[in-house]
C-alpha cells in the first residue's frame, strides 16, 4: 500500500509540475513583446520621443533619443500605434503573444496647439506657470553660471541630396549615377523618400569651456572624413567638431546660418509663443511634464515643437525637439529641426547645471523648382565624462581649435572602440556609396567646373590657372584685355606659394604684369611673410586703402569694364614687402614697406610742396605703413596657405599709420596719415539686427589729392555698401574725415505683422549713411588752374561745415534675392549735377 500510495504521489507531483511548466508557457505566450525604430519618412532620421501605445488602452512608451522603443503588455490589442507633434499618427496591425519588430516611417504634418479658453476662476494658460518658473532659475540652470566645463565629445554629420525628383533624374549626370540613386532607396525607410549622400564625417575631440574671461577650445582628436569634391581634409576637420553643433536654448536668441531665431524660453516668450500644457512623464527617472509651444506669428524666426520641464523645485529644461517650419520667414529652407537631451552634472561640491548629453540638428533646404533637388544636412553630437568648474590656466585656450597632426590617420577598429554610438546600418552604406560616387568621371568633371566657377581657378597638379573673373575685359583705355594668373597650390607647398599674372591691352599695347610671393613662418601665431611687385591700370576713383584690401573680385573685375575717364585713371607701379602676425589671439599688427610711382592718364599736374617753382606730373611715394587689427574672441580657420575669419560678436578695430619716407629710395613727398574703422553687428532684441561701419582719417601733411581720401561715389544704379550712393565720383575729397554707415534689418519684424505682406516673406530695412570732412587750403592750393601746357586741370570737391547725409529705405528678398532701395541724399542739394534721390538695386543671398 504504501508502494501504491508512494507512486501516485509522485504521479500527483509529475502531473502538477508538467500543469505548472504548461501554465507557465501559456502565460508567457501571451505576453507580446515588440521592439522596432520610428523614423522620419522624409529624412530617415530617428524621432525621438514619440509616443507608442496600443489602440485603446493606457499601455505605451515613448522611443528614446535616436527614436528605438520597447513595449511589452499581456493585455495586448490588435494595433501599435505612434504620435507625435508635427507629424501623422500612425498604426499598424500586429501579432499577439509573440516577440516581433515593427518600424514606423513619420510623414510630417501641419498642427496647431488647442486654444486655451479662459473661464471664470482661470485666470491664464496653466502652462504659463512652468514659464515663468523656468525663467526664474535659468540663471541656476544654465549651463553659463559656470566657472568652466568640459567633455569627450562625438559628433556626426552628413549631407545628402534629397527630393530627387524624376526631372532630376533624368539630368545627364544624374542619369550617370541613377545606379546608386536606386541602391539607396531604403536609406530612408521602406516608404521613404531616397536620399544621395555626398558627405559624411565622424569627429572625436575634447571640448574646454571657461568663464571669466570666456574661453573655449576643442582639441580635435580624430575625424573621418568621406565626401564628393572634399580633398582639404584639414578645413573639414576643424568645422565638424563640437564647436559648430553649440545651441543652448536658455539663451534668448540662437544663431543658425547668420539668423537669430528666438527661443521658446527667452524673456520675450509670450511676445513671440503659444503653449499647451501636456501630461506628465518619466524620462530617465525624473518626473517632467511636457509643454507644446508654436510661433504666434508663423512667418517669424521661431520653433514649433515640444519640450519637457521637470516637475520639481528646479523647473529645468530637460529634453527639447524644436523645429523651425517652412512657413518662417527663411529662403529655400523646408525645415531646421534641434533635438537636446540635457542631463543634470553635478560635482564634488554639490555645484550643478544642466548640459546637453546629446544633440540633433537637421537642415532641410528645399528645391528651387521641380527639375531640382533639395538637401539635407544632418548632425549629432553627444558628450561623455562631462567635469565641472575645474577650469585651467588662461594659457591653456590660447588656440580655439586644435587638430592633431594625426587627425585622419584611424582604423575601423579605433572607430568601433571609441564612437559613443554605433552606425545605422544607412551611414554605413553611406561611406561605400560616397566613395562609388566619388569616383565617377563625370562626377569628378562636374566638381571641377564647380571649383573654377566658385574660385576663380582651375586646379592643374601643383598649380591653379585663373582667375576666371579677369580673363577678359574692355574700356576707353585698354580697349580689349586679356589677363592670365598662376599661382601654386597646396600639392606644391603648405608653406610657400608663388603667385605671377600677365595682361595686355590691345588698345594702348601695353603689358601688365604682377608676382607675389608669401610664406607661412609660423601657424600658432600665422606669420606671414610676403613680397609683391606689380604694375597695372588703376583709377583714383577706387584706390583707397580699405577698397585695396578688401577681397571683393567681382566688383574689382567689373570695374574695369567701360568708359573709366571719370574715374582718373592712371599706370600704377608699386613694390612692397610686408610681414604679419599674431601677438595674442585677436591682436594682428602689420608692417609694411611700399614704394608705389603713380603716371596720371588725364590731365593733371601739382604744385611740389617743398619747392613751388617746381610742377609735377608723375610722381613717386616711399612709404612705411604699420596696421594692427583688434578682434576680441574672434575665431579663425587654418587653411594649408590661408585663414578665414569666422567672425566675433564684439566690434572689430583697425588702425592704421602711414609715413611718407620722403626722398628714401627715390620718394617725392614726405608725410604721415593716420586712420582707424571699426565695424561690429549685434543683435537689438526682437526688433532685429544692426550692422555699422566707422571710420575716420587725419593727414596734417601738404599732398596731391591722389593721396588724400577720395570717399566713394557710385554713379550707377546698383547698391555698393562702401559707396555713398548718391554721391558723385569725385565729388568729395578730405584730409580729415569720419563718417558712419548705418544698417538695420528688421528680418521680418514689420512685415510679418501684414496679413497681404507676410506671406512673401519679404524684409524691410532702414540705412543711414553721415560723412563729415574737409581739406585744408594748402593741399587746395597744390593743384595749379592749368597744366604746363596751357590745359585746364581737372579740379575735386571738399565738404564744408555741414555733413553729408543720406538715408535710405526698401525691402529686401525680393524673389528671394533681389534687394530694392530709395535713397534720398538730404545735403549739399544746391549743386546742379546731383539727385536729391534715386533707386539703388543689388543682389543678396540669404537665408
Amino acid at each position: 500500500m504504501n508502494a501504491i500510495f508512494s507512486y501516485r504521489f509522485f504521479l500527483f507531483q509529475l502531473f502538477l509540475l508538467l500543469g505548472f511548466f504548461c501554465c507557465s508557457f501559456s502565460l508567457q505566450a501571451q505576453k507580446t513583446i515588440i521592439t522596432g525604430k520610428v523614423t522620419d519618412a522624409e529624412t530617415g532620421d530617428g524621432v525621438p520621443f514619440a509616443s507608442v501605445y496600443f489602440e485603446g488602452t493606457t499601455i505605451g512608451t515613448s522611443t528614446d533619443f535616436d527614436g528605438f522603443y520597447k513595449i511589452e503588455t499581456d493585455k495586448a490589442t490588435d494595433s501599435l500605434v505612434v504620435s507625435y507633434v508635427s507629424y501623422q499618427t500612425k498604426k499598424k496591425a500586429i501579432q499577439k503573444g509573440v516577440t516581433q519588430n515593427i518600424d514606423y516611417q513619420l510623414a510630417p504634418a501641419e498642427e496647431t496647439l488647442k486654444a486655451i479658453v479662459i473661464t471664470a476662476g482661470k485666470q491664464e494658460n496653466p502652462a504659463w506657470e512652468y514659464l515663468r518658473g523656468v525663467l526664474d532659475h535659468k540663471s541656476e540652470n544654465d549651463k553659463r553660471r559656470l566657472s568652466a566645463y568640459q567633455y569627450d565629445s562625438y559628433s556626426k554629420v552628413e549631407l545628402d541630396v534629397d527630393n530627387i525628383s524624376d526631372k532630376f533624374k533624368e539630368k545627364k549626370l544624374v542619369r550617370k549615377i541613377v545606379g546608386v540613386v536606386d541602391s539607396v532607396e531604403n536609406l530612408a525607410g521602406d516608404d521613404g523618400k531616397p536620399i544621395l549622400p555626398l558627405f559624411i564625417s565622424e569627429t572625436i575631440s575634447k571640448y574646454y569651456y571657461r568663464d571669466n574671461p570666456q574661453k573655449v577650445k576643442e582639441e580635435i582628436e580624430k575625424t573621418r572624413i568621406k565626401g564628393v569634391g572634399v580633398e582639404d581634409g584639414s578645413i573639414v576637420s576643424q568645422l565638424v567638431g563640437s564647436s559648430f553643433q553649440d545651441y543652448n536654448f536658455y539663451q534668448s536668441w540662437i544663431q543658425i546660418a547668420e539668423k537669430d531665431f528666438v527661443s521658446p524660453i527667452s524673456e520675450s516668450w509670450r511676445l513671440f509663443y503659444d503653449y499647451e500644457l501636456q501630461e506628465r512623464t518619466e524620462l530617465d527617472g525624473i518626473w517632467c511634464y511636457r509643454i507644446d509651444f508654436q510661433p504666434k506669428r508663423k512667418e517669424d524666426l521661431a520653433f514649433t515643437g515640444t519640450m519637457w520641464i521637470t516637475d520639481d523645485s528646479t523647473f529645468a529644461l530637460k529634453r527639447i525637439d524644436a523645429t523651425v517650419p517652412k512657413s518662417a520667414n527663411l529662403n529655400f529652407i523646408e525645415k531646421i529641426k534641434i533635438q537636446q537631451d540635457l542631463k543634470p552634472i553635478e560635482n564634488e561640491t554639490k555645484e550643478m547645471a544642466w548640459l546637453p548629453v546629446k544633440t540633433r540638428i537637421l537642415v532641410d533646404v528645399g528645391q528651387i523648382n521641380d527639375k531640382w533637388a533639395g538637401m539635407l544636412l544632418k548632425s549629432y553630437s553627444s558628450a561623455e565624462n562631462i567635469v565641472i568648474n575645474k577650469p585651467k590656466d588662461i594659457k591653456f585656450y590660447k588656440d580655439a581649435i586644435v587638430v592633431s597632426a594625426e587627425v585622419n590617420n584611424s582604423t575601423d577598429e579605433f572607430w568601433q572602440k571609441n564612437r559613443h554610438d554605433s552606425l545605422t546600418a544607412g551611414e554605413q552604406t553611406v561611406y561605400a556609396m560616397i566613395d562609388t560616387i566619388s569616383n565617377l568621371p563625370m562626377v569628378k568633371s562636374y566638381i571641377e567646373i564647380a571649383d573654377l566657377l566658385i574660385n576663380g581657378y582651375k586646379d592643374v597638379g601643383k598649380i591653379d590657372i585663373g582667375q576666371l573673373l579677369t580673363v577678359y575685359s574692355n574700356n576707353n583705355i585698354e580697349g580689349s584685355r586679356v589677363m592670365l594668373n598662376i599661382r601654386t597650390n597646396s600639392d606644391f607647398s603648405k608653406k610657400v606659394q608663388f603667385l605671377t599674372g600677365v595682361a595686355y591691352g590691345f588698345g594702348d599695347k601695353k603689358w601688365k604684369y604682377n608676382a607675389k610671393f608669401r610664406t607661412i613662418l609660423s601657424r600658432r601665431l600665422w606669420t606671414v611673410f610676403g613680397i609683391q611687385h606689380q604694375y597695372d591700370l588703376q583709377q583714383i576713383a577706387l584706390f583707397n586703402e580699405d577698397f585695396r584690401s578688401s577681397s571683393n573680385v567681382l566688383f574689382s573685375a567689373f570695374s574695369r569694364w567701360g568708359d573709366l575717364s571719370k574715374n582718373r585713371p592712371f599706370y600704377h607701379r608699386q613694390s612692397s614687402v610686408y610681414l604679419q602676425t599674431d601677438i595674442v589671439k585677436g591682436l594682428t599688427p602689420k608692417i609694411t614697406y611700399r614704394q608705389q610711382n603713380y603716371d596720371p592718364l588725364y590731365s593733371f599736374e601739382y604744385i611740389d610742396p617743398k619747392n613751388t617753382e617746381i610742377r609735377k606730373r608723375e610722381f613717386t611715394v616711399s612709404e612705411f605703413m604699420a596696421e594692427v587689427r583688434i578682434g576680441f574672441r574672434e575665431r579663425y580657420i587654418n587653411a594649408d596657405l590661408t585663414r578665414a575669419n569666422l567672425g566675433s560678436k564684439y566690434p572689430v578695430i583697425k588702425l592704421r599709420y602711414i609715413r611718407g619716407l620722403g626722398d628714401f629710395l627715390g620718394g617725392d613727398l614726405e608725410y604721415h596719415k593716420f586712420s582707424a574703422r571699426i565695424e561690429h553687428s549685434f543683435r537689438l532684441g526682437i526688433f532685429g539686427r544692426t550692422d555699422y561701419f566707422m571710420s575716420a582719417g587725419f593727414t596734417p601733411s601738404t599732398l596731391p589729392y591722389p593721396l588724400l581720401e577720395s570717399h566713394l561715389g557710385n554713379e550707377t544704379p546698383f547698391y555698393n555698401q562702401l559707396s555713398f550712393n548718391l554721391m558723385n565720383y569725385f565729388e568729395f575729397v578730405s584730409d580729415k574725415y569720419a563718417s558712419i554707415n548705418l544698417v538695420h534689418d528688421f528680418n521680418g519684424f514689420l512685415l510679418n505683422r501684414i496679413p497681404l505682406m507676410r506671406k512673401l516673406k519679404w524684409r524691410a530695412f532702414v540705412e543711414g549713411n553721415v560723412l563729415v570732412g574737409n581739406v585744408s587750403q594748402k593741399n587746395i592750393d597744390l593743384i595749379p588752374e592749368t597744366n604746363s601746357k596751357g590745359e585746364p586741370i581737372l579740379k575735386f570737391g571738399s565738404l564744408d561745415h555741414r555733413p553729408y547725409t543720406e538715408v535710405s529705405y526698401g525691402i529686401s528678398n525680393i524673389f528671394r534675392f533681389v534687394r530694392v532701395q530709395a535713397v534720398h541724399r538730404l545735403t549739399y542739394l544746391e549743386k546742379d549735377d546731383v539727385s536729391p534721390w534715386g533707386i539703388r538695386v543689388s543682389a543678396q543671398f540669404r537665408l
